[in-house]
This record gives C-alpha cells, structure tokens and sequence, in this order.
C-alpha cells in the first residue's frame, strides 16, 4: 500500500464508509481474521472467539487511545432479529455493540446467551421463596 492510501485510510471516519479488506491475527485466540465471510463490508471482531480491540470512540473513527481486548460479554437481539455482541473493554471498561456475522461461531453466541441463565443474580435453591416474596404461589408446577 502506498503511503498516500495508507494516510487516506487513517482519517478520521474512514472505515465508517469504506469496506475494511484488512486481515488480521485475533489477540486473544491466534486466529487470522480475513474479511471474506462476514456477510458485511465491515469485520470487527473474531469469528472463532468473538473478541474485539478498542479501537473506535465511534464506529469506523479509529480515535481511541486504549487499544485493549473487548471480551464478549452478552448478546441482544435487534429489531428484524439481527443479533448483537456486547463487548466490554479488558482496560477501560468501555461498553460496545457489534453486529453478530454470518460466520460467528454459534456455539460462543449461544454460550454468552445462556450465561445469564447458567449463573442467575440469586441461588436457585430460594426460587421458591423469592416467588412466594413476590406475590406468586411459590411452587414450580
């Protein structure tokens, strides 16, 4: 790449409206990253691991100063049903939305969706009685 090309591409908002044909080697898992599979113009996180680097204050401006691993945290569903990864920032804690992409691992999404249920805010022994607490009948059945 020429150098002329290599400044364009680092202004601000570029990669806002242009594709990123870039490949990469995933921090955490070791991957190479090609652009190819995404089913979007726009790769920004691992397929194997779903793991992402802060590198944007806003989407495509790669203005942050921090750099660190953006670990897969949840999921949501958008409006249509798109799906989304939540990625929370390993350094500053910064909290981020990334669409899910066709070639994401659904095993990792689904692990991340089911988290929340595998380890709840309460100990499931008392379930009962918080649903009792709460004005329900308190049995299961």
């Amino acid at each position: 790449m020429n150098r002329e090309n290599k400044r364009i591409q680092n202004t601000k908002g570029y990669y806002r409206n242009h594709p990123c044909s870039e490949s990469f080697t995933c921090k955490v898992c070791g991957r190479l990253v090609v652009p190819e599979g995404a089913s979007s113009d726009h790769r920004n996180h691992c397929p194997n691991c779903l793991s992402s680097l802060h590198v944007d204050n806003e989407p495509g401006d790669r203005q942050a100063d921090c750099g660190g691993i953006m670990e897969p945290i949840g999921v949501w569903v958008k409006r249509g049903g798109e799906w989304a990864i939540i990625h929370r920032c390993k350094r500053c804690g910064h909290l981020d939305s990334n669409r899910s992409a066709a070639d994401d691992n659904p095993m990792k999404l689904m692990a991340i969706a089911l988290k929340p249920l595998g380890n709840p805010p309460f100990p499931l022994e008392r379930i009962e009685e918080l649903t009792a607490a709460m004005g329900g009948e308190g049995n299961l059945k």
